[in-house]
């Protein structure tokens, strides 16, 4: 099976830049996509062959997600109660008989870190979520999740600690999740590996020099680790200040 995840920071301008090319010359089984940034009706994508599934924000240009995918679930969950949160479109699930598909964008802490706070509560509703489902069957959590977890994940660490993105408690609370019983697919098949990133500031030259942060990630339950045959990083892709990232599993 072949997951692929990508922030397209706007959907209807990466279909103007070969996001369309990409999808079908990847032929994935499920393609989930952040920062959709569009609300019903704006796009139309007649992606034959897949179920497709929108969450949005109810802010105009903001936030959102979506997931296309060969395969019908059993269930489809928008968000996971939180109040706060449910307006932004952040969030979707997708139950299948093996497993959970959870795809995510996770809140900015903002460059001033004033939603510091109220990223740090979110990360600890949604941990004890993914922990839930967890304890039914095995996840697979993906998506823009605005952390570079350790200093290998992004170029220039020192320069940036304390930043959004690299505050100590943005990274503890990953630490946690993964403490808790899940990996970080990337990391773990490529501990060592640097330079590997999947987000560019806009800010001249930046992509080309390879300046960059990673912060989307495929993360999922310890026990089916090993039933991940790749993790990548297309960093060539174009169309958005992201890039997708792909995992291959065994049949779970």
């Amino acid at each position: 099976m072949k997951f692929i995840s990508w922030n397209v920071n706007g959907i209807r301008a990466c279909l103007s830049k070969g996001f369309l090319d990409y999808f079908h010359e990847m032929d994935a089984d499920f393609f989930c996509i952040q920062e959709t940034k569009c609300q019903a009706g704006q796009v139309n994508m007649p992606l034959e062959g897949y179920y497709q599934y929108w969450n949005y924000a109810e802010k105009k240009g903001y936030s959102g997600t979506a997931i296309f995918t060969k395969h019908e679930p059993l269930s489809v969950r928008y968000g996971v109660g939180e109040e706060e949160t449910e307006p932004e479109g952040r969030i979707i699930t997708l139950e299948y008989e093996q497993f959970y598909l959870v795809n995510v964008y996770t809140p900015n802490a903002q460059r001033d870190l004033a939603r510091l706070s109220f990223r740090i509560l979110w990360e600890e509703k949604l941990a004890l979520y993914l922990k839930q489902l967890d304890a039914e069957k095995p996840v697979i959590y993906c998506g823009d999740l605005n952390v570079a977890h350790m200093d290998i994940d992004l170029k220039n660490a020192k320069s940036n600690q304390g930043n959004s993105g690299v505050t100590v408690e943005e990274r503890a609370k990953m630490t946690e999740l993964l403490a808790s019983g899940f990996k970080d697919t990337f990391r773990t098949l490529y501990p060592e590996r640097t330079d590997m990133y999947t987000w560019w500031s806009y800010m001249s030259k930046v992509r080309e020099r390879n300046i960059g942060w990673r912060i989307d990630y495929f993360i999922v339950s310890e026990r089916i680790m090993a039933y991940v045959e790749e993790a990548s990083i297309h960093m060539q892709v174009l169309g958005s200040d992201h890039c997708p990232i792909v995992l291959k599993l065994r049949a779970v």
